[in-house]
């Protein structure tokens, strides 16, 4: 058996490479959904905010059902926290399409992710920077850590759903938009637990962790079948 670098064969025993592709679309998804709470943040003007807690905009100017835009700042003013998340949002995008490749990309999205959820980039965000952040994290490690003893169907079963559940966390909000339209329905103003806007943000935040476990799945096939195509 030839030596290969376990890192290479990792990322290059399956096309797309499931972790990097995780990790750079939804930073970049971030990204872009950070600076979206910046802008509607700098739509409330020069005035200052009410706490750490604010939202990004009143829901009843939102362009789109469900809603809510929930952010923190420690910024005491909207227009300097907009003007502020969406700058950490744009950096957030150029890196994620530029530079997660490299070594010390990782930890370079992770302070990025800190400073945009502390300048009003919304919690929204967060959630895909999280795993965004695990992904990029593990994308230079070899083999993602799937349990080695879990059976080899179960494990191909997983990996195999990393597209489609990739695919339907990046669609559910333009869905939930289609939905919203179409039937005319609007935001649930209360801040709740149980309202029925951050209850269908729940299924989303699954489809994140799902997505990322398939990936994890998808990347321990791929170094298993280069690995056996050197012996």
């Amino acid at each position: 058996m030839s030596a290969v670098d376990p890192k290479v064969r990792s990322s290059d025993s399956r096309c797309p490479d499931a972790l990097r592709t995780t990790a750079a679309v939804y930073a970049a998804y971030a990204g872009l959904l950070g600076m979206e709470h910046g802008y509607f943040e700098t739509l409330q003007g020069n005035h200052a905010t009410p706490g750490l807690r604010i939202l990004a905009s009143y829901p009843s100017e939102l362009p789109f059902p469900f809603g809510h835009e929930p952010a923190m700042t420690v910024i005491p003013n909207f227009l300097a926290t907009g003007v502020a998340a969406m700058l950490v949002g744009m950096l957030i995008l150029i890196w994620s399409v530029a530079s997660l490749r490299r070594t010390r990309s990782p930890v370079v999205l992770l302070l990025l992710s800190t400073f945009l959820l502390f300048v009003g980039g919304g919690f929204g965000p967060i959630s895909l920077l999280i795993i965004a952040c695990i992904a990029a994290f593990r994308a230079n490690q070899a083999p993602a850590p799937v349990p080695p003893h879990a059976p080899s169907r179960l494990r191909s079963a997983v990996a195999n759903t990393w597209r489609w559940c990739f695919l339907a966390s990046l669609a559910w909000v333009p869905l939930e938009f289609l939905a919203g339209q179409i039937f005319r329905l609007t935001n649930d103003h209360r801040q709740v637990l149980t309202n029925r806007n951050l209850l269908l943000s729940y299924p989303m935040l699954a489809l994140f962790v799902l997505t990322l476990v398939a990936a994890f799945a998808w990347q321990r096939e791929g170094f298993e079948k280069s690995l056996i195509s050197e012996l």
